[in-house]
């Protein structure tokens, strides 16, 4: 894949951080993986950042490595302070750069957001303020604890130069310890730490002097700081836009990387990583307005910016038109690890787009799990398996793929590229199974970016696409192929209620909109985006919406780096919420509901229609059939078919089944 010397021309320009010179202007942040085995790096590290380098981004920034045990708050957590990390972060720094790129390591300690259980013992902060309504408040530090940790930092700075790092990044921002310190919000202290300006922002000037200290005037090293923590009380940027001069003009810092938010229990987190319901715009003044700040001051760092960076067009405009020097990108690096190459080789067609659903990365995060990609299951699963172009089908089949939704198309596109001659039937007139829907919600319609991807996939790759083909086992065995793969989805009514009356399914709802009525209704049995999203869709449409969630609170199963945000925008929205409340009957136009505290009638609804998607029950017939009369045909089922989950699982069960055809 040749470079087309003509695209993206300052996005291609070298950079010079520091004493670190760069091949060009795009960087994959630090992000938490999950990855991590007793608090130290694997060898799922080591693939993972390898292929990001190898897919042409200049410089890769670890995540955050903990200075001190306090700090750890789970197993994945990586620390570089126990000796064993050296030669960990040495195994890294060798793959990063054997393809060409530089490696810095985020430094930094968590404060009050580890988890007590893991830790077995009380988290740090600079004020007994929790980081969430239902979290144990920290320790206020001590004196001796506030040294200790500096000097933990200024440790751990030169354990990763040992390791052959080039850089350090000081982690300031993310509502982390230096910035709890630094933010009115969590700071409460009334000592040299807490009060006014420059009080608060001391531990962070004596961990950047420490750090600078322990590792001298040659090595690279810059800040990360958020901008903005969108919290009443906390910082706004036109705080930041004094501290971070004051801060940087305490010694020498060679960038400064802006990201916005603070990890608090609030909307502020759901800006962390906006979600698809962001403009993508909405925070590309914040790096411009810091360097601004920044230009007063005789030696001004580059400043480098983050967030909803999801295609090398956009880096290139904010190069162009915002001036900011280096772009990070870490979700797009997720979805996939060669963005910065195929940009430049002109092929952004084929580049596995991020469309900010969270699904596989924030959601995994939360749960604990090693993130992934909705867009492209190969990631965290780089040792394992090869990249496509590297694991032809040893022997071309004639595959058949039965469903063109997010499934079907990820079969046969991925069967395709392997070699394989695929042909995928879709009963219905279009593409897309249950996404096709999102296509109408501004606020989900990004899931028509992956829908697009992967019929193009299909296409470039020769797939034959026959839409309004039913398939059943006489069929499919009269046409002789070798292997098939079921992705027919699963039967999704609308909910029953107890007392008579039935809710609408998603389908029902979504093919005719106008049919609906003015007041609508929907039941949150699910607590996901299937019921969330049609809610968001039809208030926005100017509709009277009502949510009953019998479980109390809606969305229980999004994550929390969305559901902040959601609820903010059913409210702004006028969405009612009646909790704690279960549908009994649906009749002339009103809606009964059971008070679940009592187990008494509850209120009566006055509503036009009532949608309620219910527990979905997998379409496995075909399936069952095609095992009994042809037991030596390789059989798949894949997806809802096999059991109804939500997109990301069936993406990669797809993507499992065609790379074993």
């Amino acid at each position: 894949m040749m470079a087309s010397p003509e695209r993206y021309p300052l996005a291609r320009r070298p950079i010079t951080l520091g004493r670190t010179a760069l091949r060009n202007r795009i960087f994959v942040p630090a992000h938490t993986t999950n990855y991590g085995e007793h608090n130290l790096p694997t060898d799922r590290h080591v693939e993972y950042h390898r292929a990001r380098a190898r897919g042409g981004a200049a410089l890769i920034i670890f995540e955050g490595i903990r200075v001190h045990r306090t700090s750890l708050g789970k197993p994945q957590g990586v620390n570089g302070y126990e000796p064993e990390a050296i030669e960990r972060f040495a195994r890294v720094a060798a793959a990063i750069h054997a393809e060409g790129a530089k490696f810095f390591g985020q430094i930094i300690h968590l404060g009050r957001q580890i988890d007590p259980h893991f830790a077995r013992m009380p988290a740090l902060g600079p004020s007994a303020v929790p980081w969430a309504a239902n979290a144990p408040p920290p320790q206020p530090m001590t004196r001796d604890q506030i040294a200790e940790v500096v000097a933990g930092h200024a440790s751990v700075a030169k354990n990763l130069i040992a390791a052959g790092l080039d850089g350090i990044e000081v982690q300031m921002g993310h509502g982390h310890l230096v910035q709890q310190f630094l933010s009115p919000h969590s700071n409460q202290r009334h000592d040299a730490y807490g009060g006014s300006e420059e009080n608060r922002r001391r531990f962070a000037i004596e961990v950047l002097g420490a750090v600078r200290a322990a590792v001298g005037p040659e090595v690279t090293v810059g800040i990360r700081v958020s901008a903005d923590e969108y919290l009443g009380g906390g910082l706004t940027l036109a705080d930041m836009q004094r501290h971070v001069p004051a801060i940087v003009g305490t010694a020498r810092v060679d960038f400064v990387n802006v990201s916005h938010s603070a990890y608090q229990g609030s909307y502020t987190v759901s800006t962390q990583m906006a979600d698809m319901s962001f403009p993508v715009e909405t925070f590309r003044p914040l790096g411009p307005a810091i360097k601004q700040a920044l230009a007063s001051l005789p030696s001004a760092p580059p400043v480098l910016h983050v967030c909803q960076y999801r295609t090398l067009a956009q880096a290139e405009e904010a190069l162009t038109t915002e001036g900011v020097d280096m772009v990070g990108m870490a979700r797009a690096h997720i979805a996939d690890p060669e963005l910065v190459r195929k940009s430049f080789a002109g092929c952004e067609n084929e580049v596995i787009p991020c469309i900010g659903c969270n699904q596989g990365c924030a959601h995994m995060l939360q749960l604990g799990l090693p993130i992934t990609c909705i867009g492209n299951p190969r990631t965290s699963h780089e040792s394992a398996w090869a990249p496509l172009d590297r694991s032809q089908a040893a022997r071309p089949r004639r595959v058949l793929v039965i469903g063109g939704g997010p499934a079907g198309l990820e079969a046969a596109g991925i069967a395709a590229q392997r070699g394989h001659r695929v042909t995928l039937w879709e009963k219905s007139d279009r593409l897309g199974g249950q996404l096709h829907w999102l296509r109408a919600m501004p606020l989900r319609a990004e899931f028509g970016t992956l829908l697009d991807h992967l019929e193009r996939r299909c296409r470039n790759h020769q797939v034959e696409i026959i839409t309004g083909r039913t398939a059943d086992a006489d069929s499919v065995l009269a046409a002789g192929f070798e292997a098939v793969i079921l992705a027919v989805g699963a039967i999704l009514p609308g909910l029953p209620f107890p007392g008579g009356g039935r809710g609408l399914s998603l389908a029902q709802a979504m093919g005719d909109v106008k049919a609906l009525g003015r007041r609508v209704a929907l039941i949150d049995t699910l607590g996901t985006w299937t019921t969330a999203g049609p809610a968001e869709y039809l208030a926005g449409l100017g509709k009277e919406v009502t949510i009953v969630v019998p479980s109390g609170v809606p969305g229980t199963h999004i994550s929390m780096y969305s559901s902040f945000a959601l609820r903010q925008r059913l409210r702004e929205k006028r969405v009612r919420i009646v909790a704690l409340q279960s549908p009994e009957v649906f009749a002339a136009g009103h809606l009964v509901l059971r008070d679940l505290s009592t187990g008494r009638v509850g209120e009566t609804l006055s509503v036009d229609s009532v949608i309620a998607p219910a527990v979905g029950h997998p379409e496995d017939s075909l399936h069952d059939e095609l095992r009994r009369r042809a037991p030596a045909l390789p059989t798949w089922a894949v997806g809802d078919c096999a059991s109804p989950r939500t997109a990301l699982e069936a993406i990669f069960e797809a993507h499992v089944a065609a790379r074993a055809v």
